[in-house]
C-alpha cells in the first residue's frame, strides 16, 4: 500500500468525482484511476461505487476513510517531527478577503522575514493537518475539531447576495432574503461546504419559501460568470466580496438580521509553537 494510493483515495473520498480529485492533485484522471484501482486489488475490496452519474463511497470505502486519514495524518506528524518548519503553514478556506490580507500584514510587520505557507484544502483535510503537526493553524467555518485540535473563536462572517447587475434588486441598499423566493439559487453542492449550504437553505425555508435550484458551477468564478449571464443568485462572504472584481455582478447585503457563518482558527490542543503565537498576537493586532 503506497501514500500515494491513499491521497489519492482521500481525494476522490472527499471530491466524488474522479476529474476534480485529478485536478486537486494536478495529476491526470487515469493515473488517479489506477492508483485507485491498485488500492482495490490490494484490499480485496472496492471503495467506491461509480457510475456516468456519479461517484460515492460503498460501505467498505466509508470504514476505509477514517483509516487513510488517520494513516496520512501520521506521517505528516513524523515529518513534522524529523523536519521542524522554518516558517509558518496556515491552512484557508475561499472567501477569508481582506481578513487574511490584514492579518499577514500584521505578522510581516511583528516578525519580518518569517516566511509564511498557505495551503487551501477542504475543510476535513485542513484539521486533519493541524491533528497531525501538518499545519500550524487553519481558518475553519462552523467546523467540528478532531481529537487535539481546538477552534478559537475569531469573526462572524457575513453574507451578502450575488445578483445580475442589471436586476432591480442590484440597486438596493439591502434586501429581505424573501425578495430572491423567484430567482433560482446556485449552491456549492452541499458535500463542499456543508454548513454554509444548510444556512442558506435553511433561512430560505425560515423566511417562507423553498428556493428554485439553479444550475451547480464548479467554482465561485463560474458561479459569477452565470450570474452575469443569466437570473441567478448566489451568496458571498461579504469580506470577499470587497475584493471581487466583477463588473457585471452586483453584492447585496441582506436586512438584518442577516446571515453570517463564524469563522475560526483551528490550532493545536498542544500549547502553541512560537510561530503560532506570533500568529495570534498578529490576530490581535488585526483586531486593533
Amino acid at each position: 500500500m503506497e501514500l500515494r494510493q491513499l491521497t489519492g483515495f482521500l481525494a476522490v473520498a472527499e471530491e466524488l468525482h474522479f476529474g476534480r480529485a485529478a485536478e486537486r492533485l494536478h495529476i491526470v484522471q487515469l493515473a488517479v484511476s489506477q492508483q485507485i484501482q491498485r488500492l482495490e486489488r490490494e484490499l480485496g475490496a472496492e471503495l467506491f461505487d461509480r457510475s456516468p452519474r456519479r461517484v460515492r463511497l460503498t460501505g467498505a470505502g466509508e470504514r476505509f476513510l477514517p483509516e487513510a486519514r488517520a494513516v496520512l495524518a501520521a506521517v505528516e506528524k513524523a515529518r513534522s517531527v524529523v523536519a521542524a518548519p522554518a516558517g509558518l503553514r496556515i491552512g484557508t478556506s475561499a472567501g477569508l478577503g481582506t481578513h487574511l490580507d490584514r492579518v499577514l500584514a500584521a505578522i510581516a510587520e511583528r516578525v519580518p522575514g518569517m516566511s509564511v505557507e498557505l495551503f487551501s484544502l477542504p475543510a476535513g483535510e485542513r484539521l486533519a493537518r493541524v491533528a497531525g503537526g501538518g499545519l500550524d493553524a487553519a481558518f475553519v467555518r462552523s467546523a467540528e475539531p478532531p481529537p487535539g485540535v481546538r477552534v478559537l473563536p475569531l469573526w462572524p462572517d457575513p453574507l451578502v447576495a450575488a445578483l445580475p447587475a442589471g436586476h432591480p434588486l442590484a440597486a438596493r441598499s439591502e434586501i429581505d432574503l424573501a425578495e430572491l423566493a423567484a430567482l433560482p439559487l446556485s449552491l456549492t453542492p452541499r458535500r463542499n461546504n456543508p454548513a454554509l449550504v444548510d444556512l442558506v437553505v435553511g433561512a430560505c425555508h425560515a423566511a417562507g419559501f423553498e428556493p428554485v435550484p439553479g444550475p451547480a458551477c464548479g467554482s465561485l468564478q463560474d458561479t459569477l460568470a452565470g450570474i452575469g449571464a443569466r437570473p441567478l443568485w448566489t451568496v458571498v462572504y461579504a469580506s470577499h466580496a470587497r475584493v471581487l472584481r466583477t463588473p457585471r455582478v452586483a453584492y447585496v447585503p441582506f436586512r438584518a438580521p442577516g446571515l453570517a457563518l463564524a469563522t475560526g482558527l483551528a490550532v493545536s490542543a498542544a500549547a502553541p509553537t512560537p510561530h503560532l503565537e506570533q500568529l495570534l498576537l498578529a490576530w490581535g493586532d488585526h483586531e486593533n
